[in-house]
């Protein structure tokens, strides 16, 4: 699946398009509400979430429980359009001050109204510094941004605690009317509404946060049924007072937590699973053989990259990381790895994003040993122990990290490389805090189909690898403010040429989603954006 579809196209389409298109047709109401004939559930293999709030999680893992608890504003369909869903329309007349018109009708798990309001309690919170939530960052174009994460004053290490909790641009016209201010005009804003970090919260989920965390009261077809029991099972039941345009088609989902790809992927030829999207690249090929028709493969917005921290002056030299690229055999790690499935890169956003181009990366994306010695040698090498980082949530991270350092031994001249394989729970924030001495395994999962998402979020202010350029955050400040989605990717190119030409972190591979699932469910329907399980049924 590709994107052929221009920006402009995308953008126009949120803007005109009202009620719901796409994955979002109502199914037969039933007289309690649910969907006719939804009388069993099923099951899902996930891997353990870090949150369940929306505000506090980019975790692939939890945003696939999310995606089942709650609406957002916008969804991304299939196709790559925007339609809306929890939002009955989003428009602008300059790109900076927003509306948003919310359907009438829509309520929590716990019957309390889905009002304006609840979009901005939900956002000021994950705005709020104090907070530390980690979608935090993707609030800062919204104007009183910087008034709820104040800096640290010379000297001091602890910022001051902010004098509001509440973003100046939200403005709560009425109970289903939300104006947005930003700071700036950014033709990308209707699209961010898509991600789960800007789901509503209820009031009820401020009384309690860690409470509300292993039992998030949504606003989605599915609701919680019971507490999240840690590393073990998050139940969802059929939320019969859903008035939105998903109705579930099934009586619940049981994800079932798997410490390894590999015992799910057991499970599933077992029967003890009804559906696995992420099967192990290795045992692809035996699925399509087993499945066939129940075998699914679908082309993904996820990344795999190598970062470097730049703040160590080890790693300083733009030659000494672009020879460790060149060094490694991307091709051959995705043949041996995983089993041929995976796309090697050369470009900083994926090939379903508006804007990509296949060889941005030129030369420094390519495998040529004896040009990466060189370059390394230009460099000065590299002395003392090269610490290879990455998480322990999934056997190929290890893998595919062996053949990085017996590449790196063997074209540079490395000796002493070593793993330090950190817990999945604690990899994401090792890296934010800049613990990592060594080059490190960094993954990005699409939030939306715009290049923004990538180069801003992962380059921008703040970044894992401490690379800092005035000039490519002027050009992402350009490419933002660019009076259309269309007119923003040249800049966004220009910025991402930047980035390739410092390389403080360098692609390796697009992931090609390898899904499975039972005889006992049908209507199965996975995208690049969601895995609609409000569409599934069950035999």
């Amino acid at each position: 699946m590709t994107r052929t579809r221009s920006a402009a196209v995308l953008l126009s389409a949120v803007l005109a398009l009202g009620a719901c298109g796409g994955n979002d047709t109502p199914g037969e109401r039933s007289a309690t509400g649910g969907t006719a004939g939804a009388a069993k559930g099923f099951s899902v293999a996930l891997t353990e979430p870090d949150h369940l709030t929306p505000g506090n999680t980019s975790s692939s893992y939890s945003i696939a429980v999310i995606q089942a608890l709650f609406d957002t504003l916008v969804v991304i369909d299939p196709d790559g359009r925007p339609q809306m869903r929890a939002a009955e329309s989003v428009t602008s007349q300059d790109q900076k001050v927003w509306t948003i018109k919310l359907r009438a009708g829509q309520k929590f798990h716990n019957g309390e109204p889905v009002t304006a309001q609840s979009f901005a309690d939900a956002w000021n919170a994950a705005a709020y510094g104090p907070n530390a939530w980690t979608n935090n960052y993707y609030f800062g174009n919204v104007e009183g941004y910087d008034k709820l994460n104040p800096e640290a004053p010379d000297g001091s290490e602890e910022p001051p605690k902010p004098e509001t909790d509440k973003l100046s641009g939200l403005k709560v016209v009425d109970d289903t009317t939300l104006e947005v201010t930003l700071t700036a005009p950014f033709s990308q804003f209707p699209i961010t509404l898509a991600y789960t970090g800007f789901a509503p919260m209820p009031k009820a989920a401020f009384q309690d946060p860690k409470a509300y965390d292993v039992a998030p009261i949504g606003n989605g077809p599915f609701a919680m049924d019971g507490q999240w029991e840690r590393n073990k099972l998050i139940k969802a039941k059929r939320f019969d007072g859903y008035a939105g345009p998903r109705p579930a088609k099934s009586a619940g989902i049981d994800f079932k937590i798997y410490a390894s790809r590999e015992t799910a992927y057991t499970d599933l030829r077992a029967g003890a699973v009804d559906l696995l999207q992420t099967i192990p690249p290795p045992s692809a090929p035996e699925a399509r053989s087993l499945f066939g028709e129940r075998f699914l493969s679908t082309p993904s917005g996820t990344m795999d990259y190598l970062g470097f921290p730049v703040y160590d002056k080890r790693f300083a030299s733009a030659d000494l990381r672009k020879a460790i690229s060149m060094a490694i055999d991307r091709q051959g790690i995705v043949n041996a790895v995983f089993n041929g499935t995976f796309k090697p890169m050369s470009s900083l956003v994926a090939p379903l994003v508006p804007g990509y181009r296949e060889t941005a990366c030129g030369e420094a994306c390519v495998y040529d040993p004896a040009k990466a010695k060189q370059l390394f040698d230009k460099a000065g090498g590299f002395t003392g122990t090269l610490n290879l980082y990455f998480s322990n949530a999934d056997p190929s991270y290890e893998q595919w990290m062996t053949a990085v350092a017996n590449q790196l031994k063997q074209n540079l001249g490395v000796a002493d490389v070593k793993f330090r394989k950190i817990p999945a729970t604690d990899y994401l924030s090792t890296l934010r805090a800049h613990k990592q001495d060594g080059p490190y395994r960094n993954n990005w999962v699409m939030d939306y189909p715009s290049p923004q998402n990538y180069l801003e979020s992962m380059w921008g202010v703040d970044n894992r690898m401490g690379w800092k350029s005035d000039e490519f955050l002027d050009l992402i400040k350009q490419a933002n403010s660019a009076p259309t989605m269309e007119a923003s990717i040249p800049l966004y190119q220009k910025a991402e040429d930047l980035a390739l030409a410092e390389l403080p972190m360098t692609p390796l591979w697009n992931w090609q989603d390898q899904s499975g699932y039972s005889e006992k469910i049908t209507n199965v329907r996975i995208d690049a954006y969601s895995p609609n399980l409000d569409t599934i049924t069950v035999k």
